[in-house]
């Protein structure tokens, strides 16, 4: 049996990891002097709430070594195998945590992959594990095809402000002036693992037609893989956001969700993102 172990910035909540049968390591949120950990004692409705008012802007931290420790002696223990799948290591030190914990003790069969992705990009990339895994493929098979396939998932976004980016350091003070002027809505995206600007539009319309461009230069989206439509804040005109998406790439059924605490003190409210994975070049 293979033990799939991710990180609270995939956006998985607690009943979500039950289903999928994995772990989820929680990071932390420090707002108005108190530590909360990521979707446990602190819901992303929740959290979203009391964001306008926190002054300072909330803080976050890394899982530490001991954090993902606890996960993988529970799983020597019951002799099974170890899939780690955490946040891109170039937004946090939460690859190196889990890193640092498998040299804590010898685990024989453990394999760690650096996502190279957040939020939702690293959601698609855990559900792919488990589905490897409840086909019955070895902890091998499953480490060598997902270090292949997290190069085939791109997220975009728009987000009203890049000012939590800037302060949470995420950015420099001259991307972050990108997003300063009235009304425009940056669009952001990762690019190898790092957090990327890729322009500014006014309106959620134009916001959304230079994502499409962005989305058509990466590749053709494969439709037999995931599509995920997130948000931070409210849900307030995600349909329409959805709709002009859908106009463009046919998608069916996407999977929804609220951007969790961690992504979302960086994010700020009312950012929009689409999550997808390209076919694969010939």
């Amino acid at each position: 049996m293979i033990r799939i172990i991710t990180d609270s910035t995939s956006d998985i909540s607690i009943e979500m990891a039950k289903e999928m049968k994995i772990d989820v390591v929680p990071l932390k949120v420090i707002m108005n002097g108190k530590e909360y950990k990521d979707r446990i004692d602190l819901l992303p409705e929740d959290f979203y709430t009391m964001l306008p008012k926190c002054d300072p802007i909330p803080t976050t931290s890394q899982p530490s070594p001991l954090d993902f420790y606890e996960c993988y002696k529970k799983a020597k223990e019951n002799k099974e195998e170890i899939l780690v799948i955490t946040l891109s290591s170039v937004l946090s030190g939460t690859y190196q945590s889990a890193i640092l914990a498998s040299q804590l003790e010898e685990f024989e069969n453990i394999k760690i992959i650096d996502s190279y992705n957040a939020t939702q990009g690293l959601l698609i990339l855990v559900k792919k594990a488990v589905q490897l895994r409840d086909q019955g493929k070895s902890l091998n098979e499953i480490y060598e095809y997902l270090e292949t396939y997290k190069k085939r998932i791109h997220i975009f976004a728009y987000v009203d402000t890049l000012e939590y980016f800037y302060k949470g350091g995420r950015l420099s003070k001259s991307s972050a002036a990108l997003g300063s002027l009235l009304k425009f809505k940056p669009i952001v995206g990762l690019k190898d693992g790092g957090l990327g600007v890729f322009g500014k539009e006014r309106g959620m319309k134009k916001s959304v037609a230079s994502m499409i461009e962005l989305i058509k230069k990466s590749g053709e989206i494969d439709l037999n893989e995931p599509v995920c439509i997130g948000y931070t804040g409210n849900d307030d005109g995600l349909d329409k956001f959805e709709d002009l998406l859908k106009e463009h790439f046919n998608f069916d059924h996407p999977l929804h969700g609220i951007v969790g605490p961690v992504i979302g003190t960086h994010a700020g409210g009312g950012a929009r993102l689409m999550a997808y994975v390209v076919k694969e070049k010939n």
